[in-house]
C-alpha cells in the first residue's frame, strides 16, 4: 500500500471536500477502492495524529500509532457498518484510542521491568542505597494488596460499560476530559457525571472490602 506505509506528521491543509463527496469516497473505499481509502487517510490523518499526540505525548509514537490506525482500518473496513464520514471518523477515533491505551500500557509495563531489574544499589562501605520500602511489607500486607487489587477490579469489570470505560481512561490511564471526549465523542459534563457515579461504585467496593477485613480480625 502506497501512502499507508508512510503515515508521517507532514503539515498540510486538509482539502475541503463537500460531506456528500466524502460519504462517496467512504462507499468506494468499503467496495475494495485502495484510492479512494487513500483520499481518506489524507482527510482524516492530522485528526487521528493528533488524538495520538495527545495521548502519548510522543511524536514518533503518534507517527507509529497513526500508520497501525489506518491499516488497521483498510484491513477491516468490511466489517465497518457506517453509512457517512460522520460515523467513520468515530470508528477511527475508537481504533485510534485502543491502539493509543495499548501503547501506554505496554510502555507503563516495560518502565515497570526494568526499574525492577536495577535492583539495590550499595555504597563503598555495602549498605544499601535507596531501600525500596516494598521489600519490607510482610506476607499479610501482600496477600491484603492482592485481595485489594482483586475487589476493586471486580467493581470496575461490574460498572456498567459508559461508566466503566470513563474510569478506565481517566483514573486508569490519566487521560484529560477533553481527550476522554475525543475519544467517547461525549461532552465534558456527561464525561464528569458519569466519573463521579462510577467513583462513588468503586469507594464503596473499597468500602466494603476493609469492613470485611476489620470483622474477619
Amino acid at each position: 500500500m502506497r501512502d499507508l506505509t508512510r503515515l508521517q506528521r507532514q503539515p498540510n491543509v486538509r482539502p475541503l471536500m463537500e460531506a456528500s463527496d466524502e460519504n462517496l469516497l467512504l462507499r468506494q473505499a468499503q467496495a475494495g477502492e485502495l484510492g479512494a481509502f487513500e483520499k481518506l487517510v489524507e482527510l482524516h490523518r492530522d485528526r487521528v495524529y493528533g488524538l495520538a499526540l495527545r495521548m502519548t505525548r510522543s511524536e514518533a509514537d503518534a507517527a507509529e500509532i497513526t500508520q497501525e490506525v489506518f491499516l488497521s482500518a483498510w484491513r477491516n473496513l468490511s466489517g465497518f457498518k457506517g453509512e457517512n464520514t460522520a460515523a467513520f471518523v468515530g470508528w477511527l477515533n475508537r481504533i485510534a484510542a485502543n491502539q493509543t491505551l495499548m501503547r501506554l500500557r505496554h510502555r507503563k509495563v516495560v518502565s515497570q521491568i526494568e526499574a525492577s531489574l536495577e535492583g539495590p544499589q550499595f555504597n563503598e562501605r555495602g549498605s544499601m542505597l535507596d531501600e525500596v520500602a516494598d521489600w519490607k511489607s510482610d506476607a499479610l500486607g501482600l496477600t491484603l494488596d492482592a485481595e485489594l487489587s482483586e475487589a476493586i477490579q471486580l467493581a470496575a469489570d461490574a460498572l456498567p460499560e459508559e461508566y466503566r470505560r470513563v474510569f478506565l481512561l481517566k483514573d486508569v490511564d490519566g487521560l484529560s476530559y477533553e481527550e476522554i471526549g475525543d475519544i467517547t465523542g461525549d461532552s465534558v459534563p456527561a464525561i464528569k457525571s458519569r466519573l463521579h457515579r462510577a467513583r462513588l461504585t468503586m469507594r464503596s467496593a473499597i468500602d466494603a472490602f476493609y469492613q470485611d477485613v476489620e470483622s474477619s480480625d
